[in-house]
């Protein structure tokens, strides 16, 4: 075998390596990224119309939201958020609209104290996909369904499942979710309903019963 043979040969090995890597690091890159953003990189494809440019945009979302200054509620703030987030439920059982549209502004009070920019829902749920993927399409929904609410066409069923998914939003990042790898199981929403309806009803019968009690004092004083 003559060296210029040798050296074709050789020139060839490379080649093939080269493009074995590619190919390889590309699926790695591709499982990766289905792995993070479940159902949103579904939707990055269909939205782009190109599996790598929805691939390449998922991870510009990573680069930006990993740029920012993300960071914990403290306890104190935890607890806070938490007993809003009660109030709302409370309100919920008189007022299912004023209750929805309270939910979505908690739920932006929260991005904005933890370090996301709220100023355009579109990059706020871009941002949020990154940690929140399991969510952010819920997200979505709930903000449509206030909107509609607002052209007064949405029903009151419509309102309950716009808690829910606020809901499990605002659990998400509350539980800090940017530095927890183990995600919760999920219940069916059915329950989360159940759930919120019962406490909420628990609270407000707390309030009444207080306000009751606080009459009959006035009254015996």
């Amino acid at each position: 075998m003559t060296p210029g043979a040798i050296i074709g040969i050789i020139i060839a090995i490379v080649v093939l390596g080269a493009i074995a890597w590619y190919v390889v690091s590309r699926q790695r890159r591709t499982d990766a990224l289905r792995e993070q953003y479940g159902p949103e990189y579904t939707q990055a494809v269909r939205e782009t119309g190109n599996a790598r440019r929805a691939e390449d945009e998922l991870v510009k979302r990573r680069e930006r939201v990993e740029a920012l200054d993300i960071k914990p509620l403290t306890a104190e703030q935890g607890a806070q958020f938490t007993r809003e987030w009660r109030r709302v439920q409370v309100m919920f059982v008189d007022d299912p609209g004023a209750a929805v549209g309270r939910a979505d502004t908690l739920v932006e009070e929260v991005m904005r104290v933890r370090g996301y920019p709220v100023s355009d829902f579109d990059q706020q749920a871009a941002d949020l996909s990154v940690h929140h993927a399991r969510v952010v399409q819920n997200y979505r929904a709930a903000r449509d369904i206030a909107e509609r609410h607002r052209l007064r066409q949405a029903t009151t069923e419509d309102l309950r499942k716009a808690m829910v998914y606020y809901r499990e939003l605002f659990q998400d990042l509350l539980e800090d979710r940017e530095r927890v790898t183990e995600r919760a199981v999920e219940r069916p929403v059915e329950r989360e309903l159940a759930s919120d309806e019962e406490a909420a009803r628990a609270e407000r019968a707390r309030i009444d019963n207080e306000r009751r009690a606080r009459v009959d004092r006035d009254m015996r004083s």
